[in-house]
């Protein structure tokens, strides 16, 4: 029987190019990847890292607490001029800074806050509502444009009116009038306060507590002070009579304790068990309060008793305070004017951005605080609070007895007369956060009382209340027929901060100053304080030598007048060598100058050259080593 062989049956293995199976995998993590992205950026919206050094775009709790807690949707339109900043770099870098913090809290509000960031170009409706909402412009934009750049925040009755934009009229509106660069540290402190302003239902009852005339007083026609009328414009303000004073209400939310004299035993005990449940204290005393309507009398010290303080609660909480020493201060003398005569008062002060504390949110944005015969803070060395100076002299300062300062009254340089600088950095106002203990344990029978304070419990000392005064920082004017005020000092700034601060809860405050953005070139810095140190030594070798030739030159030249009236021959061959030197003296001290800018201007180039040409060649030299490698590793496998 014959047999058939089938033909061989011949398979080719199915062969993908390199090329397509890369394709391939290309589109497979495509297909992956974007429904990741997708999904990411709906469920993890509010999810960051944030790796800046500082944590800058990371919120603090306390700002996550008061954003989680806001009861009412809030519509927030930062307002930012951006055409007339294009020549602006560092105030467009700042506006990033300021939107990136903003987007952070409006994503972590889930909705309740609602952003919008507008460019409100010149003579337009959004420059018209810029400027309806509370924001202050300010000059040197390009081509002379106003710049606009803050923020406008509005509570409306209804999550839906926000989403939509509705143009209905806003229940509250709050603004950060300009967000100056200079308060970047407290950027967060001021947003999350309008915020929290925003969320609150009223103003913040603010109690007061006086023996000064603050509130203009019985007499009739007088009126209040200008900064009481200040702060009435943002606070509820309640004046509390100390008479028959046995609790202070907790809906009070700040008291201000001005220049306290005679207080009762109870209204101690209201003071000291209102800071103990957490309640905000301010006290103002004063070694010689200006405006005490009180007649002078010397009491058993020596001493006027013009004076105010608390040395109860001061002793307990640990505080040392002299109610009869007053700070002067030569280097920060106010100028007056006195009988005609102009004197520069060692006991008034002109307090500067040196003597103010740049790290708080109550002074950091303040310029110029005056004060008159203010004393100073200290604390125990066995107290368990913290001082933190607001306000403090300088290292030019002596603390010299009160009856010294009233006795030179009328002759303000008689103060000088012996002056002693004590080399001490005097706290003349402070913070002071406690524990507190309570000043009155004999009371712990009573109802209701506490022995230790909150954890964090603050009381805020000032040693002047002169500083409230309207002579210190304002000036009454008349403008075209209007009576208006003319403010040359930021004394009621001051106070307004210092109650704001204050007012807000406790959440808020604990909200510090952080980290600015801006990075100094401190390589650059070191290597520029080199080249000073390096060619100082000579320019004062220098100019040394040239005023010595002067001096000399001076002697040599003849007298107008005198008898034999003109310099003999070796005299005037020597007055011009001194001339030629004087001239070769100011050459050389150019050419120091010169070198001195020539050496910074290489430092400049070598670190140019180094980011522009070396890094980048050496990015491009190690890339094409590797592509030389991997290419040398294929062609051996072949």
């Amino acid at each position: 029987m014959p047999r058939f062989r089938l033909p061989p049956v011949f398979t080719t293995p199915l062969r993908i190019s390199r090329r397509a199976s890369l394709y391939g995998r290309l589109v497979l993590l495509a297909l992956i990847f974007v429904p990741l992205i997708v999904t990411s950026g709906r469920w993890l919206r509010t999810s960051r890292i944030d790796l800046t050094r500082d944590q800058l775009y990371t919120l603090t709790p306390g700002t996550l607490q008061i954003v989680d807690s806001l009861q009412r949707p809030l519509r927030l339109t930062l307002y930012f001029s951006d055409h007339a900043t294009r020549d602006l770099p560092q105030l467009r870098s700042y506006e990033q800074r300021v939107r990136e913090m903003l987007q952070e809290i409006a994503a972590r509000s889930h909705g309740r806050i609602h952003l919008r960031v507008i460019d409100p170009v010149p003579y337009s409706d959004d420059e018209a509502s810029a400027q309806g909402s509370g924001l202050a412009p300010a000059d040197g934009g390009s081509n002379g444009e106003r710049v606009f750049f803050g923020l406008a925040g509005s509570t409306l009755a209804d999550t839906a009116d926000v989403e939509s934009g509705s143009a209905r009229m806003p229940e509250k509106t709050l603004a950060i009038p300009f967000f100056d660069p200079a308060r970047e540290a407290f950027l967060e402190y001021d947003i999350v306060k309008l915020l929290y302003e925003l969320n609150q239902s009223a103003k913040p009852l603010v109690g007061v507590i006086s023996s000064l005339p603050v509130d203009g007083g019985t007499a009739p026609g007088r009126q209040p002070w200008a900064v009481t009328q200040q702060l009435s414009q943002l606070f509820d303000l309640k004046m509390i009579d100390p008479a028959g004073l046995k609790k202070i209400d907790d809906s009070i939310r700040v008291l201000l304790l001005i220049h306290p004299r005679k207080l009762s035993d109870d209204a101690l005990y209201a003071i000291d068990q209102y800071v103990l449940r957490g309640g905000h204290l301010a006290i103002f005393v004063d070694p010689d309060a200006e405006l005490d309507n009180a007649p002078y009398a010397i009491d058993g010290t020596g001493s006027v008793d013009h004076s105010s303080d608390l040395p109860r609660l001061f002793a307990r909480w640990g505080v040392v305070y002299n109610p009869h020493e007053v700070v002067l201060d030569r280097s920060l003398a106010l100028p007056i004017e006195l009988a005609g005569s102009n004197f520069e008062h060692p006991a008034m002060l002109a307090l500067g951005t040196q003597q103010l504390n740049r790290s708080d949110a109550v002074t950091a944005s303040l310029r110029r605080i005056n004060v008159s015969t203010i004393g100073h803070f200290d604390l125990a060395p066995k107290a368990r609070a913290r001082l933190i100076p607001l306000l403090q002299s300088s290292a030019e300062a002596e603390a010299v007895p009160a009856q010294r300062v009233l006795a030179a009254s009328s002759d303000p340089t008689a103060l000088l007369q012996g002056y002693k600088a004590d080399n001490v950095h005097y706290a003349l106002a402070a913070r002071l956060r406690g524990p507190f203990d309570s000043a009155f344990p004999e009371r712990a029978s009573q109802p209701g009382h506490l022995a230790v304070s909150v954890p964090n419990a603050e009381v805020i000392l000032v040693a002047d209340t002169d500083l409230l005064t309207d002579r210190l920082w304002v000036e009454p004017q008349t403008v075209l027929g209007q009576s208006m005020v003319r403010v040359f000092a930021n004394n009621g700034d001051f106070v307004t901060n210092l109650v704001d601060n204050l007012s807000g809860s406790s959440v808020l405050l604990s909200i510090r100053g952080r980290s600015t953005s801006q990075r100094p070139f401190t390589r650059v810095q070191a290597l520029r304080n080199v080249a000073d140190q390096k060619f100082l030594q000579k320019e004062h070798e220098l100019e040394r030598e040239l005023a010595d030739t002067r001096r000399r030159l001076d002697e040599l030249q003849p007298v107008k007048g005198s008898r034999g009236g003109s310099a003999s021959a070796e005299q005037r061959r020597e007055i011009e060598q001194f001339r030629q030197r004087q001239l070769a003296i100011n050459k050389e001290l150019r050419d120091v100058q010169h070198q001195l800018n020539a050496e910074i201007d290489a430092l400049g180039l070598r670190v140019k050259v180094v980011n522009i040409v070396l890094v980048p060649a050496l990015v491009v030299l190690l890339g094409l080593l590797y592509g030389w490698r991997r290419s040398r590793r294929s062609r051996q496998r072949r």
